[in-house]
């Protein structure tokens, strides 16, 4: 029986890292779609990845790795979850350099993350940042890359936040909760009731997501946004300056 135990953990952790795995190269196959697009619509003959950018992309990540590990408590959802401002050095840098950098930027800040704190949470947490992420990052890089403007920038971190709510909010829902208590051996009840304890209308899996995911993505989406919108426009002239010599 122990070994069938072993055998079966060893087993569930192994098919969570290919898929781990699948959905970070998915992510990057979009990211490089959109991108090639929008530099074909544009005329443009910039690299997608210069070595400039890949150095800045990798100062990005070590931010964010550590933006990472600093996490707030919120008090509308259990304690394994946490707000943290990581994705605004992701979001930066997708603006300045595009979607790949900034799902590469993503995946980097995981990998630093881990290094700098292990994970506690079979990394379920670190997919679930990653995945997240990117359904932020994605949707405003789409918008932000038909029109750089400031107004168009409004717009595109407004449907990212929106996206990374919706999204995050069924994610968790549907995969990352249910993944969670697999690999921990727990049932679902048992997280749904530490919801409860916090908040009496939480009684199973779908009022989970709905009062304890959705206003922590809403809650991170907007202050990231609103901080970007502030940041980005001083500091993009130095991060984009010899770029675009860069062919």
């Amino acid at each position: 029986m122990a070994e069938k135990t072993l055998l079966e953990t060893v087993t569930e952790n192994a098919v969570f890292v290919a898929e781990f795995a699948g959905i970070v190269i998915v992510m990057v196959a979009v990211a490089y779609v959109m991108e090639k697009m929008a530099k074909r619509r544009d005329g443009s003959r910039e690299r997608i990845l210069s070595t400039r950018k890949v150095a800045v992309c990798g100062m990005f990540s070590a931010i964010a790795a550590v933006l990472m590990v600093i996490e707030v408590p919120v008090p509308f959802a259990p304690p394994f979850y946490g707000l943290d401002l990581s994705e605004l050095p992701v979001l930066i840098g997708t603006f300045a350099f595009g979607p790949v950098a900034g799902v590469l930027i993503e995946f980097c800040k995981i990998l630093l993350k881990i290094i700098f704190k292990p994970t506690t949470t079979a990394f379920v947490g670190e997919l679930a940042n990653f995945v997240i992420g990117c359904s932020f990052l994605l949707p405003a890089s789409a918008v932000y890359l038909l029109h750089k403007t400031r107004k168009n920038a409004v717009i595109a971190v407004t449907a990212g936040t929106l996206s990374m709510t919706v999204f995050g909010t069924a994610f968790n829902g549907i995969y990352l909760l249910p993944k969670f208590a697999q690999l921990f051996g727990m049932p679902l009840e048992q997280i749904v009731a530490m919801g409860t304890q916090i908040n009496g209308s939480i009684g199973n899996i779908t009022t989970f997501v709905i009062f304890a995911v959705a206003p922590l993505n809403l809650l991170k989406g907007g202050l990231v946004s609103v901080i970007t919108m502030f940041l980005y426009k001083k500091i993009s002239p130095i991060l984009k300056e010899g770029t675009k010599n860069q062919k």
